[in-house]
């Protein structure tokens, strides 16, 4: 794996050596053999309790597979029409919901865009959601890499994860009172400021989030189990990846080497100092490292959003978008007012229309938004970055075994909320 800055890791042949024959070595008696459908999920626990797999076997071998996402309905484009532009908030949190505050951060910069305001956002509101961001994609990763190797029998790995994401939910609950529907940004900035000694805690997850990663490796990267299951399984090339559209983790793990936050800076990303993690087989090992190494690349750009995050308000100061203090709404018949109107008719988005892209947790997360002037969106629609993650399966999985369907659909971080929506 290196990236495009140079090599993270020195790169090195990573193929184990399998104390077997090879295939074609081994006599077996010529068999007639019949295709066999095979159905693999919703009920299977590998399939996330939504996704259907027809697949096509013969004997143990993939000869074709039909993915079948449709099966959780979560309607978040039809049900955004009906919603002011802000109540839209609660729908993106159910997207991808291991990590919402990336999906709130994709919709805010949308309509801010087509409300041409992105310039007014306050500093401290950016760095906020460069914060809270990032959090949010570290626990999302830790999410993939734990219930990957626990498909695969590493139990253990499992709660070492899901210890280090607890400790960032516990945080961010801190920030908006929420674990995973955070519903915390608004259009124009955060609705709450960091809470204080947010920076310290921060810190100190971090450095013990370091300690776990430093153990799952230990783990998982010299076991001999792990590696034949990952090394050289599902690859996907370069070209499918350009030609599917496959941005993220998965992108990257072929070689692409793209990451909206480089390529196209929004927010203060051109500010912070990291790397891009590329993969170089683009198979499911790949896409293990390249999510451990954007986990530390994520706490680089934590720390030096911490250390660099300027003092000030975190809403805009406009009366049109900004809901007013309290104080005011309770005491003063103007800012009752406003507030009623906010609240009720929504903040009045220009007519037009505009697609504004960002990198969560799984790739590129697209929001095309048209407004008709009034206060609920006329369309929202999603880009959604893992389903061309999940429709290029059916390209890889034929020539795979049955058992290789696990990691292989796991290391895709396959949300259904964010699919089938």
């Amino acid at each position: 794996m290196d990236t495009t800055d140079g090599p993270l890791v020195p790169p090195q042949h990573r193929r184990v050596v399998l104390g077997f024959k090879d295939a074609e070595d081994l006599e077996a008696p010529d068999l007639p053999t019949e295709s066999l459908p095979l159905n693999m999920g919703p009920s299977h626990p590998a399939m996330h309790g939504t996704v259907r797999m027809v697949l096509e076997v013969e004997g143990e071998k993939i000869s074709s597979a039909d993915i079948q996402i449709g099966y959780l309905h979560r309607c978040f484009e039809k049900e955004s029409e009906s919603a002011t532009w802000t109540q839209v908030f609660p729908y993106t949190d159910r997207l991808n919901y291991i990590s919402p505050m990336l999906n709130n951060v994709g919709y805010a910069l949308a309509v801010e865009k087509l409300m041409g305001i992105a310039d007014d956002i306050p500093e401290r509101a950016l760095f906020i959601r460069v914060i809270v961001g990032e959090v949010s994609r570290i626990a999302d990763h830790l999410t993939c890499l734990g219930a990957g190797a626990m498909e695969l029998g590493a139990f253990t790995v499992f709660l070492y994860a899901l210890k280090a994401r607890e400790w960032l939910f516990e945080l961010l609950e801190e920030v908006c009172g929420a674990r995973l529907t955070s519903t915390y940004l608004r259009i124009g900035g955060v609705h709450f400021d960091l809470p204080p000694e947010f920076g310290p805690k921060l810190l100190d997850i971090l450095a013990r989030t370091r300690i776990v990663m430093s153990d799952i490796g230990k783990l998982l990267e010299r076991n001999r189990i792990f590696r034949d299951r990952m090394d050289g399984i599902g690859i996907i090339t370069k070209e499918d990846a350009l030609a599917y559209g496959i941005t993220g983790p998965v992108g990257r793990s072929t070689g692409l080497a793209y990451d909206v936050r480089k390529d196209h800076p929004y927010l203060v990303y051109d500010r912070f100092d990291f790397d891009v993690p590329v993969g170089s087989v683009g198979d499911n090992f790949d896409r293990y490292a390249v999510r451990v190494e954007e986990v530390n690349q994520s706490m680089r750009i934590l720390e030096q959003a911490l250390a660099t995050i300027p003092a000030g308000p975190f809403m805009i100061n406009n009366p049109r978008v900004a809901l007013p203090p309290k104080s005011e709404t309770y005491n003063s018949i103007e800012a009752m007012i406003a507030h009623f109107k906010i609240i009720m008719d929504g903040i009045h988005v220009p007519p037009g229309e505009v697609y504004s892209y960002t990198e969560a947790g799984n790739g590129e997360l697209g929001f095309y938004i048209v407004s008709d002037g009034s206060g609920r969106p006329w369309k929202c629609r999603v880009r959604p970055p893992c389903l061309p993650a999940v429709a290029v399966l059916t390209k890889v999985l034929p020539g795979l075994f049955i058992a290789d369907v696990v990691p292989t659909f796991g290391m895709m971080n396959m949300i259904g909320g964010e699919c089938d929506r």
